[in-house]
C-alpha cells in the first residue's frame, strides 16, 4: 500500500477541521500513516488535534485501534483463556494513587487472568510501568515472557511504550504530546493479548458510553467503563472515585446499562481527594503502593479506593455477585496478605533474572513496611 501524499493527508485533516466525520476505513488509513511515520510531525500532530477538537466517533476510534493493532503491536502466541484487563486512559484532571495496578494484583490473587497494558508516567509522577519496574517486574521484556507470566502467575504487564511491544509509532507519539487525544483510548485498547473482558477508566464523562461502544465493536464481550470525580474540586479521574460521584457503563455485547454512584452507596466513607492524590515524589509513591498492597492499614483511604476499583473488577470478571461483594472480597485479599504474595509471584515470573527481581522486591517491601 502506497503512503499518502502530504496533500492527501492534509485534505483529510481539513475535513476534520470542518467537523466532518471519518469512516472507520479512513481513520484506519490515517493512523496507519502515523504508526509507520509516513507524514511529518506537524501533520501527525495536526491530525490528532483536529480529531480531538471535533470529537471522535466510534468508527474513528475503532479505525485508529485497528491501525495500532495491525502495524504497531506484537502479539504473543500462547495465552490462557478468559483474559481480563484493567487500565485507565490517562490525561485526567485528578492524579491519584496508582489504583489500577493494585486492583489488578487483587484480581489475579482471586483467579482472574490479568493481561495488563500500561505506560510510564506522562502527565503523572509515577505510572503503571514505573511502579512495577520499581518493585522488580521486568517491564522491557518481550511479549512472550509477559504471556508466560500470565500463564504461570495469572498476571503480566505489556509496556505500552516499549519497542518490545509496540515497535513503531505509538511510544514515539505518546512521549511527545501532552493533551488527551484519540490515542488515549485507541492505544489503551491495543493490548497485545487481545483480552475480551475489561474494566476501563476514561478521562472525560462524555467518553464513557462511546468507549463502551467501541470496545464492543472491536471484539470485547463484556466490561465496564468508568469516570470518577472529586466532589470538592470537580476534577475527574479515570477510576471509580472514593471522594465523589462516578459514572459507569456496563456492557454485554451491544447491550449497555449506564448509572452513577457515590461511595456511600457501597457502604464506604466519602474521602477527601488529598488522601488519594499522587505523592510529591516517585519514591514516596512506590513506598505507599507497597504499604497498601501489604495491607498495613496506614492508608485507609487508598485501601478503600483500591477495594472499590478491585471490587468492580471482581464483579465484572464474575468473581463476585455484585459490587458490594467484590469490595468485601478485595478488602479480605489485602488484609490476608494474598495480594502481596501474588505480587511476589508475579515478580518471579516476569523477570529474566528472577533472583535479582525478587531481591529488589524484598528490598522495596522491607523499606516500605519498616518506614
Amino acid at each position: 500500500m502506497e503512503p499518502m501524499t502530504p496533500e492527501q493527508f492534509g485534505a483529510q485533516i481539513q475535513m476534520l477541521i470542518e467537523k466532518q466525520n471519518l469512516t472507520r476505513e479512513q481513520s484506519y488509513l490515517l493512523f496507519r500513516e502515523l504508526m509507520l511515520d509516513q507524514q511529518s510531525p506537524l501533520q501527525q500532530g495536526a491530525l490528532l488535534a483536529a480529531l480531538t477538537a471535533k470529537g471522535e466517533t466510534v468508527d474513528e476510534i475503532a479505525g485508529a485501534w485497528q491501525a495500532i493493532d495491525e502495524f504497531d503491536t506484537l502479539h504473543p502466541d500462547q495465552l490462557p483463556d478468559n483474559l481480563f484487563e484493567n487500565s485507565g486512559t490517562g490525561m485526567d484532571g485528578f492524579k491519584t494513587f496508582n489504583v489500577s495496578s493494585a486492583a489488578a494484583i487483587i484480581g489475579a490473587a482471586n483467579g482472574v487472568n490479568m493481561a495488563r497494558h500500561g505506560a510510564r508516567a506522562i502527565t503523572s509522577r509515577c505510572g503503571t510501568v514505573d511502579i512495577m519496574e520499581a518493585v522488580g517486574i521486568d517491564v522491557d521484556c518481550p511479549v512472550s515472557q509477559v504471556a508466560d507470566s500470565i500463564c504461570k502467575a495469572g498476571i503480566g504487564l505489556f509496556n505500552g511504550m516499549s519497542p518490545a511491544v509496540h515497535p513503531g509509532g505509538l511510544g514515539r507519539i505518546l512521549s511527545q504530546i501532552r493533551f488527551g487525544s484519540t490515542l488515549n483510548i485507541a492505544a489503551s485498547l491495543a493490548n497485545p493479548a487481545r483480552p475480551r473482558q475489561a474494566l476501563r477508566g476514561v478521562y472525560s464523562q462524555q467518553m464513557v458510553t462511546t468507549t463502551a461502544t467501541v470496545m464492543a465493536k472491536i471484539g470485547y464481550q463484556h466490561g465496564m467503563v468508568v469516570y470518577g470525580s472529586d466532589a470538592a474540586t470537580g476534577l475527574g479521574m479515570d477510576e471509580l472515585s472514593i471522594c465523589g460521584p462516578s459514572t459507569i457503563c456496563r456492557f454485554q455485547g451491544e447491550q449497555q446499562e449506564q448509572f452513577s454512584m457515590v461511595p456511600e452507596d457501597m457502604g464506604l466513607v466519602c474521602r477527601r481527594g488529598d488522601e488519594i492524590a499522587a505523592c510529591h515524589t516517585r519514591q514516596d509513591e512506590i513506598r505507599r503502593f507497597m504499604q497498601v498492597i501489604a495491607g498495613t492499614g496506614r492508608f485507609n483511604a487508598c485501601e478503600a479506593f483500591v477495594s472499590l476499583n478491585a471490587g468492580a473488577l471482581l464483579w465484572t470478571a464474575g468473581k463476585a455477585a455484585d459490587l458490594k461483594q467484590g469490595i468485601t472480597l478485595a478488602q479480605e485479599t489485602l488484609s490476608s496478605g494474598a495480594a502481596l504474595s501474588k505480587l511476589q509471584q508475579w515478580v518471579a515470573c516476569q523477570n529474566s533474572h528472577a533472583e535479582a527481581g525478587l531481591e529488589r522486591f524484598e528490598r522495596v517491601k522491607k523499606g516500605a513496611c519498616n518506614a
